[in-house]
């Protein structure tokens, strides 16, 4: 009999006391349902998993309870976006293989996840800091001769703030932690858009004029240069990728950057993924600055559920039959008594049956409220999150 668990449970406080989950604990008896006071953000962002901002991940502390609790020897996940189940998984020692078909998910999973030289790590931040912003380099960039620049570049980036940016990416060549750099240019670059500060995500135009910022409660101008947000994240990075040093265990990555209904997945007694929600969120878009920047391969027509594709009826039918693609095939890898933990915002009732056409049993039902949001994202819904075991009743 599958087990369910709905949310409010008065008689049970949110759990947090994350260390304790063994084999033996019983999803039954742990309240998931965190507000910001039970699971601050700080911590819910803790080491790299803010390395880059990235909207649609899920929460680390649910990827540790289930990798606690079913203690697996190799962890897949089908849709690793921003890497979260492999930086648990690396974090408690276990072997990990992730794949995506976002170019920038898969580089910012993998510079999450790297070991460094943390002295020769520091060193290149510093350096290529002081060369991007040298004072001839600063001449050259006063002057404004002209980088090469796409047409999105030049619109969503005051002169300035673009000539900072493409100097600093120059530069990344010469170094040989040339992904970290990459991500540390991204982040600024989105800091750095015009755009206003409370519409970061999304934004639909680019903002040339002051505006009133709901974020500040003033009026506040368009961002024109982008120094400050290079050194800033510079900083934070390095002390980000110090913090999980200390914390990571021995343990093997992978991340295949290609499209999950085809990638052959390593043998693995666990999957944990949160898949793409249908018409909601448009993963390539979110980060066009970081795929401009980087020159990196645009396939956002493989994406599943896109915001783009909307979500009526047949955009539904459509997301479920690569979805069901996508798990039957990580399934084949899946050992005979593996699970697989799917955390979905089942908001149309999409996932129930999936399990039996898969030819797995439904263990557990949880339903998450989810009402701790940050900037204008204030709304709350309830979150599914499902564990089948291989094998049919």
């Amino acid at each position: 009999m599958a087990t369910t668990v709905r949310y409010p449970q008065p008689s049970l406080l949110p759990f947090t006391d994350f260390e304790t989950v063994t084999p033996d604990t019983r999803l039954s008896d742990l309240n998931l349902n965190w507000r910001e006071r039970d699971l601050p953000e700080r911590v819910r962002t803790k080491h790299v998993h803010r390395l880059h901002p990235y909207l649609g991940k899920f929460v680390p502390q649910l990827v540790e309870i289930f990798l606690r609790k079913y203690q697996p020897k190799v962890v897949c996940d089908p849709f690793s976006g921003s890497g979260t189940t492999l930086v648990e998984a690396l974090a408690l020692g276990v072997d990990s293989f992730g794949s995506d078909i976002s170019e920038f998910n898969c580089l910012l999973s993998r510079v999450k996840t790297d070991q460094y030289d943390l002295d020769e790590l520091e060193w290149e931040i510093e350096d290529i800091l002081g060369r991007a912003f040298s004072p001839p380099q600063l001449r050259i960039t006063e002057e404004r001769v002209p980088y090469v620049a796409s047409e999105y570049l030049r619109d969503w980036f005051a002169p300035k703030a673009l000539n900072e940016l493409l100097s600093y990416r120059s530069f990344i060549g010469n170094y040989r932690n040339q992904d970290l750099l990459k991500i540390v240019l991204s982040r600024s670059a989105r800091s750095a858009r015009l755009t206003t500060h409370f519409d970061l995500d999304f934004p639909k135009a680019p903002t040339t004029e002051p505006y009133q910022c709901y974020k500040h409660s003033r009026i506040c101008k368009p961002t024109e240069t982008a120094r400050q947000f290079l050194t800033r994240y510079s900083h934070d990075t390095l002390k980000r990728v110090k913090a999980f040093a200390q914390e990571r265990q021995s343990a093997r990555v992978e991340v295949a950057c290609a499209d999950s209904r085809y990638v052959h997945f390593p043998q693995c007694d666990l999957i944990v993924t949160s898949p793409p929600y249908v018409g909601l969120i448009d993963y390539h878009e979110q980060h066009r600055y970081a795929y401009e920047l980087l020159g990196m391969s645009w396939q956002a027509d493989k994406e599943i559920g896109r915001a783009s594709n909307g979500s009526s009826r047949r955009a539904q039918q459509d997301y479920m039959g690569q979805i069901k693609e996508v798990f039957a095939n990580v399934q084949r890898s899946l050992t005979k008594d593996g699970r697989m933990v799917v955390v979905v915002h089942d908001r149309r009732q999409l996932y129930p049956g999936l399990a039996q056409e898969l030819g797995m049993t439904v263990e557990a039902e949880l339903q998450r409220h989810v009402d701790r949001r940050t900037g204008r994202r204030s709304s709350e819904f309830f979150e599914s999150v499902f564990v089948w075991k291989q094998g049919a009743k």
